[in-house]
């Protein structure tokens, strides 16, 4: 039984293995996984100054999403990113509210650091809609080979009354990635 006023429908892990892209094989396969945590809204009708509960709650979602996918990730964090759906009853700013700027934190504690903001993407949607969640560098935000997204959807979220939260990380850029950093060349 959770204690705040969070409530947490479910979560959901989904990890990706590339393996080879454009009929080619890659020299190093490439692992992603995403996070997803589906809670009910607690600001619905609240003074939209006060967003409070939905950031002061991020960092323990973000922690419990992170503990899991690091095991299941099992490698070398390359790159990460973050989105949140809120859902119709809701308003963009408690998704925003959700993913900044508090959950910054535990996703860097977990992977061991992060000097590069953390690419974010917010909406507002229906059952199922679909969200791009932007990756990008850890440490680098000027290392072009790993800008990229990992689309994601719920059948069954976000309710009007909910918000869906995603958090990805990769353990390498796009496959074949020939656009690279202006300062590596």
């Amino acid at each position: 039984m959770q204690t705040n006023p969070i409530l947490i429908r479910k979560i959901i892990y989904l990890k990706e293995e590339s393996l080879w892209e454009g009929g080619e094989s890659l020299s190093k396969e490439i692992h992603k996984i995403a996070g997803i945590a589906v809670l009910k809204n607690p600001c619905l009708g609240q003074n939209q100054d006060n967003l409070h509960l939905l950031s002061d709650a991020a960092p323990m979602i973000g922690q419990k999403l992170m503990m899991h996918m690091t095991s299941l990730l099992g490698a070398d964090i390359v790159a990460y990113g973050k989105a949140a759906i809120v859902g119709t009853n809701g308003r963009l700013e408690h998704a925003a509210a959700l993913i900044h700027p508090t959950l910054g934190k535990p996703i860097r504690d977990a992977i061991g650091g992060g000097a590069a903001l953390i690419p974010s993407n917010i909406k507002m949607g229906n059952l199922g809609t679909a969200i791009d969640v932007p990756t990008g560098h850890k440490d680098d935000a000027w290392s072009f080979a790993e800008i990229d997204t990992m689309t994601l959807s719920i059948a069954d979220a976000p309710y009007p009354d909910e918000i869906c939260m995603f958090i990805v990380l990769t353990t390498g850029g796009r496959p074949h990635a020939k656009i690279i950093s202006p300062t590596k060349k």
